[in-house]
């Protein structure tokens, strides 16, 4: 499935992938988030750091009425504030896919899989 945006020009289609990559790049450059982990932790058995390829494993996107929903699934540092770090990735993540895509992010929800050090 792919988001379609209708301009002037014609039509303009991003594949959930590509927004789900872009989305996983702008994550792990957020203060205190280590990287991404798969959504499907339950199945694959635990919290396992995803490479810059497989980030789409660890990002859902789906579409609402009012705008895309964004479920990003992360590890974050030890000893880090998560309340803190979420929000700010939230506020990151909104900015950058909005700017970029010119589409209406309604919801951003961050799922903390894990706590790494960051040594």
């Amino acid at each position: 499935m792919s988001i379609e945006k209708n301009t002037n020009y014609g039509s303009i289609s991003v594949s959930e992938d590509a927004v789900a990559a872009l989305a996983g790049e702008v994550i792990t450059e957020c203060y205190g988030v280590v990287g991404m982990s798969s959504a499907q932790v339950l199945r694959d058995g635990w919290a396992e750091l995803l490479k810059r390829e497989n980030f789409a494993r660890g990002v859902k996107v789906s579409q609402k009425d009012d705008g895309l929903v964004i479920d990003l699934y992360i590890i974050i540092g030890f000893g880090m504030k998560i309340s803190a770090i979420a929000e700010e990735a939230q506020k990151k993540v909104k900015y950058v896919l909005e700017k970029s895509l010119s589409l209406n992010i309604s919801e951003v929800n961050i799922y903390v899989q894990g706590v790494r050090n960051i040594n």
